[in-house]
């Protein structure tokens, strides 16, 4: 057993245990702190005992165990947990060390923090670490920024602990202060849309035809073995497939219709209005989430509004096939949206960060693992500079293959009464993204009408902005007459 070890890990809840073990199993010494010593005793008299893992009573011993220069894992709770946590281990942290917060901190806090360390020679990297409980203990897709100089020092831990995709470690360096927490973030924000997506495809068939919890997981099985292949709809099939040992029923039909959130999917869609980038697949996701909280108000609203009176005839095996287009193409919908956020942030902070790179680290390990990530790892390395994934020639082609299907599907939903606010808000993305008109000339008419808000003409360009005094303009109007 060793008395130094060559990192250390602050916050032992599941995901903390799970890294531990992944990096000391990749052949690097580790000590570990928790401010609740029972978790340390719990750790190293249990899945830790017998392995290069130092439990530590407190912080000073934590710090003193470490070799120099300290490298410090956080996974405590995001906000004021990892600036009490970092205030704690201070008095004891030297220039050169590196503090990297695997939390989901919000990008801003970690842009304060690191500026703040900085001016103390101290290093924080901030690193997305997404994959869940399997994924910390296995091999999670990690999102590390910061300082270059710094990030090169933990990388080989990273590289070691982090999933593997193709043969290449899931990991990459994405740009300095908060670009790594950011690309987090909007990664969230992704899995948000797509598990909305799911379930609203989920809710169509079992509502539209009454299928069973077990049929439904032979759906997505089945999806799972082409496109649609990805571990969002891999878990869907397992978790349709499960049986309650208690009732003998479907499990995920016990379970109460209410979705929690921890705000990384609320920054995401706050962050998108701020840099005016629209993402209204992750926006209706969010709205799914929150009405799904409102159970007593719906159950009293389901007792004085109703839907159709008239169900539509329905083509079982044609709706299956049409929802799984219309799944794929909404999903190509809610990346494309992420992307731009990713790129607009990057141009915005100055970030340069690497799309080609970033859907590359999502092909293992994380949450929104899916097959098309080669595809859109592939526009973006030929087409760096792509505005959007959606003009790149392979997703048009699966756009234009897909969509009558996917407008068959959602109006098939409506007609049944059945909510889709993601999969509508998708298709309507895109139909406004490849319109060359959009109606909000007459939404600046009427602002120019109400508060002299300006508009330019598209018949003379070159004269900027004007204002109409349209009551005038009406007033002779009326005179001609």
């Amino acid at each position: 057993m060793t008395t130094q070890a060559q990192v250390g890990l602050i916050g032992l809840g599941v995901m903390g245990e799970n890294l531990a073990l992944n990096i000391e199993r990749n052949g690097f010494p580790i000590a570990v702190y928790n401010r609740s010593h029972d978790k340390v005793d719990a750790f190293m008299n249990g899945s830790a005992k017998g392995k290069n893992v130092i439990g530590c009573k407190d912080e000073k011993t934590f710090m003193m165990c470490l070799e120099k220069p300290r490298k410090i894992i956080l996974l405590v709770k995001a906000g004021q947990p990892v600036d009490s946590t970092i205030d704690a281990i201070r008095p004891y942290l030297e220039r050169g060390d590196i503090i990297i917060d695997g939390g989901n901190s919000f990008f801003e806090d970690t842009r304060r923090r690191e500026k703040a360390l900085a001016q103390e020679g101290i290093f924080l990297i901030g690193s997305g670490v997404s994959g869940g409980e399997e994924g910390a203990l296995w091999g999670p897709s990690l999102m590390p920024g910061g300082d270059r100089n710094a990030y090169e020092e933990i990388r080989p831990i990273w590289e070691a602990a982090s999933a593997k995709a193709d043969g290449e470690p899931c990991v990459t360096y994405l740009g300095p202060d908060g670009a790594g927490h950011f690309v987090k973030m909007v990664h969230n924000g992704i899995e948000y849309g797509d598990m909305q997506l799911i379930a609203e495809v989920y809710d169509i068939l079992r509502k539209g035809f009454n299928i069973p919890a077990a049929e439904l997981s032979e759906i997505f099985a089945k999806w799972n073995q082409g496109l649609l292949n990805s571990y969002l709809i891999e878990i869907t099939a397992d978790v349709l497939s499960a049986v309650d040992p208690e009732t003998k029923k479907a499990l995920v039909d016990l379970i109460l219709d209410k979705a929690g959130q921890k705000g990384t999917g609320k920054w995401t869609a706050e962050c998108a209005q701020e840099l005016g980038i629209p993402i209204p697949t992750i926006d209706a996701a969010l709205t799914g989430r929150l009405l799904s909280s409102m159970k007593e108000e719906r159950v009293l609203a389901s007792k004085h509004l109703s839907g159709p009176s008239e169900k539509p005839s329905l083509d079982k095996a044609k709706l299956i096939d049409a929802l799984a287009d219309a799944l794929f193409a909404s999903k190509i919908c809610s990346y494309a949206q992420g992307l731009s956020l990713i790129k607009a942030a990057s141009d915005h902070y100055h970030w340069d960060v690497d799309l080609a790179e970033t859907a590359r680290i999502w092909k293992g390990g994380c949450i929104i693992r899916a097959s098309m990530l080669k595809d859109i790892t592939k526009a973006f390395k030929e087409q760096p500079d792509l505005r959007n994934l959606l003009l790149y020639p392979t997703f048009i082609q699966w756009m234009e293959k897909a969509q009558k299907n996917w407008r068959y599907a959602i109006t098939t939903a409506i007609n049944l009464g059945v909510p889709v606010p993601a999969m509508t808000a998708s298709l309507a993305y895109f139909d406004a993204y490849r319109s060359a008109n959009l109606p909000q000339n007459l939404t600046q008419a009427q602002r120019d009408y109400f508060g002299a808000h300006t508009y330019q003409r598209v018949d003379k360009p070159e004269v900027g902005f004007v204002h109409t005094e349209w009551q005038n303009l009406l007033k002779k109007k009326a005179e001609v007459k």
